[in-house]
């Protein structure tokens, strides 16, 4: 039984306007065995809604199903009011901004050739990870995870998405480098990006998200607003260990 929060009267700037990302009823999975069942999602431009949930619950294929990698078995994603089923490319060039569990640079490439095969100018990725000029000419194999994550996700920003899913940016890094991807995460939906964030860290991701949603094999057990959660987060750790035994 999914649990929810009510949330509060008031409504804030980011939760204005028509939803930029929407599913209903959305099933999917590989070989057509689910992993995520009747999913309901909607993210207006510049929101956060982060999926949380222990590994295995679904969030990875959910991403994949809401960018066109992963076909529905069931149900609809609307992406800009548009719910015909669409790959992954075709919604990149709509504004989709996609960063996978797997670090997305090019280890044999320097810092700014990485930045050039993106779609936006590598000076606008720089606003928002300027600590990454110095290293831009080393091979991105020689740099930190942290930098390496910084780098990818600063060239789909630069790009101006539309829309950004990212699954698990904070996998294996240092909290201080997880505190200045999320930052940035926040600073794009403040500029008008909807944003659909997997993350494991609970508590930074309550930090920066406006809602959120709880996962466990496969379904939303908990939903709200992120501040109201802020306060709970061993509500949210309940069902990590529910769903991991």
């Amino acid at each position: 039984m999914t649990q929810t929060v009510t949330p509060g009267t008031a409504e804030t700037p980011s939760r204005a306007g028509e939803f930029v990302i929407e599913a209903r009823g959305l099933t999917a999975g590989y070989g057509g065995t689910p992993a995520v069942h009747e999913f309901d999602l909607d993210v207006r431009a510049g929101e956060i809604v982060a999926l949380l949930g222990a590994n295995g619950a679904g969030k990875s294929t959910t991403l994949l199903a809401l960018a066109g990698e992963v076909s529905p078995i069931a149900g609809t994603v609307s992406f800009h009011g548009d719910g015909r089923r669409r790959s992954l490319h075709q919604r990149a060039r709509r504004g989709l901004g996609f960063l996978t569990e797997e670090r997305c640079v090019f280890m044999q490439l320097t810092g700014w050739q990485n930045l050039k095969l993106g779609r936006g100018r590598p000076e606008v990725a720089l606003e928002f990870f300027p600590e990454l000029e110095e290293h831009l000419t080393k091979k991105v194999g020689l740099l930190s995870g942290g930098q390496q994550q910084m780098l990818a996700l600063g060239r789909v920003l630069a790009g101006q998405p539309r829309v950004l899913l990212a699954d698990e940016l904070s996998l294996g890094l240092a909290p201080l480098v997880v505190e200045r991807l999320l930052a940035a995460v926040r600073l794009a939906a403040d500029d008008g990006v909807a944003v659909v964030l997997v993350e494991q860290h609970v508590r930074q991701a309550l930090a920066v998200a406006d809602r959120v949603q709880v996962m466990r094999r496969g379904r939303v057990v908990m939903s709200g607003e992120a501040a109201d959660l802020r306060d709970d987060p061993e509500g949210i750790a309940a069902h990590y260990i529910s769903g991991a035994s």
